[in-house]
């Protein structure tokens, strides 16, 4: 439970939606970390995110945690906060990609219907997640991942053992500031499953993307996670909705030539 907490959040950049966010807002929530508290600008999360075309093709991500806060702690903290002490400055590396996903715009112009095509850049969610998950966990202990082919933002990811880790993004923003730089938000449930009991918690991931010109890495990225309490927990009103975890990681990404799809 421990260890999969810790893959549980720093895997949610892989996810996309649309939704933007006020100027400047994202930018300044980032700036004040660890002072956060419940983002309200959020959107209802309907399809994929598209990503800047800087993005897209395959990258080697390095991913390092470099802070981490227990804002309510001693009297709350979350499962796995403590052993995700010993992430701490410590890189994980795994291949992601970013590919053009073909969508159809239908509409009415006079009495003939028209159908075009419009391409947009999207994270390859199953290809990516399964190479993150198996980079924490081991690939023994990640069967696979899957998508609700009726929305691309529910995903499960299927672990050894008759676990299983729910992930659904009911919220999101996104905001440009510049051209070589994007920021993106989602907020979503995750639930556990197949341990003693099933545990069910709100997540908000806030990431900001910039492009690097020239240099390796090619992309960095700033990327914070806070853990919510579900209104199901017993001190969820304690928590007053303050985040009860932050993590805080440090993303590098630098092209990669490497085109294999992950086993099943």
């Amino acid at each position: 439970m421990k260890v999969i907490w810790s893959f549980c959040l720093v895997a949610l950049f892989l996810f996309g939606g649309n939704g933007n966010a006020t100027a400047g807002e994202l930018s300044e929530r980032l700036a004040n970390f660890p002072q956060w508290e419940k983002l309200t600008s959020v959107q209802p999360a309907v399809g994929d995110l598209a990503y800047p075309e800087w993005m897209a093709g395959y990258w080697q991500v390095k991913s390092t945690l470099v802070d981490l806060v227990a804002p309510l702690a001693p009297d709350i903290v979350t499962p796995g906060f403590d052993a995700n002490r010993k992430q701490l400055n410590q890189p994980i590396s795994f291949l992601v990609r970013f590919i053009p996903k073909q969508s159809s715009i239908s509409g009415l112009k006079g009495f003939s219907q028209i159908d075009k095509k419009s391409s947009k850049l999207v994270a390859d969610r199953v290809f990516n997640s399964l190479n993150l998950a198996r980079a924490y966990l081991g690939s023994e202990a990640v069967l696979s991942v899957k998508i609700d082919p009726n929305s691309p933002n529910r995903q499960i990811t299927l672990l050894r053992g008759d676990r299983q880790l729910v992930s659904i993004v009911t919220a999101r923003a996104i905001e440009t500031t510049s051209k070589d730089r994007f920021i993106t938000t989602e907020v979503f449930q995750q639930l556990f499953k197949g341990g003693s009991r099933p545990y069910l918690n709100t997540v908000e991931s806030t990431t900001a993307y910039r492009q690097v010109s020239q240099s390796q890495p090619a992309i960095e990225a700033d990327q914070v996670t806070a853990v919510y309490l579900s209104p199901q927990d017993p001190a969820y009103f304690t928590a007053n909705s303050q985040p009860v975890a932050l993590y805080r990681y440090r993303l590098e990404f630098s092209p990669s030539e490497i085109a294999t799809t992950p086993e099943d």
